[in-house]
């Protein structure tokens, strides 16, 4: 699995990002292209501390989901998505796009930082792990809208 760690990594999605438009389309699912750049920004905020959503640990979601974060299994079209993590308005496109393009450098940018607060649903996790989670949703996402 890679990671948003690797800098190549890290420019292959930048790439992906900028080659969507406002026009672009999903293959599957009901966001936007704006509105799946938002959404892509909560986990990045949630590890960067910027954000801290209302997510409850849940002990199913560590046993059974957690390790599909990671792992190297693409996740499966149309998954069902958090309430607190769901968006339903209108969002501005070089806005989300551009907010995005920083949080994913930002998080890039703290490859050397080994200590991670944990995930507020899943607990703990390593540095690797945080590294292809982070690489996992965003590909998905992507791909998502076919780039």
């Amino acid at each position: 699995m890679k990671s948003l760690f690797k800098e190549t990594v890290h420019q292959e999605i930048e790439e992906r990002i900028k080659r969507l438009s406002n026009n672009s389309t999903p293959i599957w699912g009901k966001m936007e292209v704006s509105q799946m750049f938002f959404h892509c920004q909560f986990p990045l905020k949630i590890a960067l501390q910027k954000e801290h959503p209302e997510l409850k640990p849940n002990l199913l979601a560590k046993l059974f989901f957690k390790k599909a974060m990671y792992n190297d299994k693409p996740w499966k079209k149309n998954l069902p998505t958090h309430a607190k993590l769901k968006v339903a308005d209108s969002k501005d496109f070089e806005k989300e796009k551009e907010q995005l393009l920083t949080l994913i450098s930002e998080f890039s940018n703290q490859r050397d930082k080994k200590d991670w607060d944990p995930h507020p649903m899943f607990g703990k996790f390593t540095y690797d792990q945080w590294g292809k989670m982070q690489y996992k949703h965003l590909d998905h996402h992507l791909n998502q809208f076919n780039v």
